[in-house]
């Protein structure tokens, strides 16, 4: 990613309003997405499977932590689930470097707007902006460098967990169980239809979110599953009236020994 060069704001530039991103163009400081003519695509670690499923009290997101490069494993530790606000978390799948961009700006897009407004934007709104960020990376898509958020959080106005998916052209989609990308999301996908029930409790949502990443990593080799021996675990947050919480190594240790045992 590469900025253009910036200057002090005219006086008689109109005012941006509460999008960090619209600040910037009015600036002159907007990013500039794409490849010089000519320029061959570079070889980039992706991110591969995320996923995120409601339950009773709110929502559940989990990342397995591999980045591959072609058909080598380029990182095995790599994070893909982020708080994006205390109410709401994104993951990433697809080209790394840029996903943790999109990550970046959509966090001081969030926090911009609520300095700016006096009040927090609503998760339906959250949803539509992350919506606008990947349409704004559609050239680099469409050289090969492809990035696919998830995104989930807790709905304070409704009560309740929602989760929302993405295409490449920056379609939202809201899910109403639950939602995956990356690699081996239809692997996870096709084990949480059977595994997942509406009425589960939150230790039950992060216990069925570990066995649907460690189900993914047996048949998709990009999906990386829990690797006991380095202590390299998922990356799990459970978000609800109380905000978000990132589940700890020694909550998901055992529930991950359990899953590599009994998932076939």
């Amino acid at each position: 990613m590469t900025v253009k060069p910036s200057g002090p704001l005219p006086l008689d530039a109109p005012i941006p309003g509460s999008s960090f991103t619209d600040l910037l163009e009015s600036m002159g400081a907007g990013p500039a997405l794409s490849l010089p003519p000519g320029f061959s695509v570079p070889s980039a670690p992706e991110g591969t499977t995320v996923l995120a499923l409601r339950h009773d009290g709110g929502v559940v997101m989990a990342g397995d932590r591999r980045a591959t490069e072609g058909h080598l494993v380029a990182h095995r530790s790599i994070r893909k689930v982020f708080q994006a606000d205390a109410y709401s978390a994104v993951a990433i799948a697809g080209t790394a470097g840029l996903a943790m961009d999109m990550v970046k700006l959509f966090q001081v897009e969030l926090e911009h707007y609520e300095k700016i407004e006096g009040i927090r934007l609503s998760l339906d709104g959250k949803a539509s902006f992350l919506a606008r960020l990947v349409r704004g990376q559609l050239p680099m898509a469409m050289q090969g460098l492809v990035v696919v958020p998830l995104f989930a959080g807790y709905d304070a106005k409704e009560g309740r967990g929602r989760v929302y998916t993405f295409d490449v052209v920056g379609g939202r989609y809201e899910e109403t169980e639950f939602g995956s990308t990356g690699s081996g999301a239809r692997l996870a996908k096709s084990f949480l239809r059977t595994a997942y029930r509406e009425d589960m409790t939150v230790d039950e949502a992060v216990a069925t979110a570990i066995d649907a990443l460690v189900a993914a990593s047996t048949e998709d080799t990009a999906t990386g599953g829990p690797d006991l021996l380095r202590g390299i675990l998922p990356n799990v947050v459970r978000i609800d009236a109380d905000g978000l919480v990132e589940v700890d190594d020694e909550v998901l240790r055992p529930l991950a020994e359990s899953a590599v045992e009994n998932i076939r």
